[in-house]
């Protein structure tokens, strides 16, 4: 029998229907006001588990991080079981945007896209918690749609894409769900690869132009991250066998997904990985006692050092992972339906290796604004 629902469990906080922080709302410049050279750029990933933001300003092709934000507000906290936001996980969730706020009243930042995802997207309150985030912190948040969101992931990686690589699988795993985008770049030059990547951002179905586009063959939002995953098996107290019962069962997942279903060739294939767990595992195999961006971003991972880490993190058990340092007390408890994700996607594609993307929604989002203001150059 499910457990009865709290009569309070969605409702918004007291502080919701007061109206008194008094904050006016935040207005994003159009993008057809002409962005200054160096002006700041912020970009806010609201997900399942996490509330994530960067400021930067445009720099050559890339862009220059001046201040960030992350914390686990643990949104989706109840969502798997009531399909509801809860009381307590949007006060968590506004106390963290309003220091959000904060950071981009003090930068004076004027060009922003503030974004939330798949616990929003899910929610049957989620209107009345935009309004309510609206209310109390002035924020333009606004709820975008799981493919804008695999847009957003593909074009962040375009500099990790090899010359070499004909066929790219590019696979964001979130709190609450996981983006996979299969693409077909056989017809496009090698030096004109990461390009055309960059493109889809604009959308999946670009046309060719000077050089040919690349192609999306497929691409799949899976309803199951992290924290949902984790959810699914909650009441499987042994350890080993709920991590093995969670990667088996987001295979099951992949059935309808084109390429999954009808193979693929063995030649110039690139997975890149781009989340939490991701960064985690590269760390862990890297030995590093303290997180190296740097050294994170871009290595490349076969499947025999991928399962090792994860066998070490099985080792541990739920105690060990609590205590052991590399992987955080904001992670230790979603760790392993991370792993599981991991794990089930090396073994069903044609390749052992993983390229790993410390980047992510809030690159994407800062690519996707600064190039259409004209700001960066364009990558090589």
């Amino acid at each position: 029998m499910a457990p009865r629902r709290p009569r309070s469990a969605g409702a918004l906080p007291k502080t919701a229907r007061s109206g008194k922080s008094g904050k006016p709302p935040l207005v994003e410049q159009s993008a057809a006001q002409t962005a200054e050279a160096g002006e700041l750029y912020a970009a806010l990933d609201l997900g399942t588990n996490s509330c994530r933001m960067l400021i930067a300003r445009p720099m050559g092709a890339q862009f220059q991080v001046v201040d960030s934000f992350s914390k686990a507000v643990q949104l989706g906290q109840g969502l798997e079981t009531y399909g509801r936001l809860s009381r307590n996980s949007m006060a968590r969730t506004v106390q963290a945007l309003q220091i959000c706020r904060r950071k981009i009243d003090s930068h004076g930042v004027k060009r922003m896209r503030l974004v939330a995802t798949e616990a929003c997207r899910r929610a049957k309150n989620a209107r009345d918690f935009m309004r309510y985030v609206r209310r109390e912190t002035g924020l333009p948040l606004e709820i975008i749609a799981a493919e804008e969101e695999a847009q957003l992931a593909v074009i962040s990686c375009a500099s990790l894409v090899s010359p070499k690589s004909e066929q790219v699988l590019v696979v964001d795993i979130g709190g609450g769900s996981t983006e996979l985008v299969w693409i077909d770049l056989e017809d496009v030059p090698p030096g004109d690869r990461a390009r055309a990547i960059m493109r889809l951002g604009q959308g999946f179905n670009q046309p060719d132009g000077p050089i040919p586009a690349a192609r999306v063959v497929d691409w799949i939002s899976v309803p199951l991250g992290v924290a949902t995953l984790k959810d699914q098996f909650a009441d499987v107290e042994d350890d080993a066998a709920r991590f093995a019962l969670m990667s088996w069962f987001f295979e099951e997942k992949l059935a309808d997904f084109t390429p999954y279903a009808s193979g693929s060739p063995q030649e110039g294939f690139q997975i890149i990985g781009t989340s939490g767990t991701v960064t985690t595992v590269a760390a862990c195999h890297l030995g590093l006692k303290r997180y190296d961006r740097n050294r994170v971003d871009g290595l490349m991972m076969n499947s025999a050092q991928i399962d090792a880490v994860i066998r070490s993190f099985l080792t541990l058990g739920p105690a060990g992972r609590r205590a052991d340092p590399r992987i955080g007390r904001d992670r230790h408890t979603l760790i392993m339906s991370g792993a599981a994700i991991l794990q089930a996607l090396m073994r069903v594609w044609p390749t052992d290796q993983l390229s790993v993307a410390d980047r992510g929604l809030r690159e994407g989002l800062l690519y996707a604004q600064m190039a259409g203001d004209g700001v960066l150059e364009e990558m090589e």
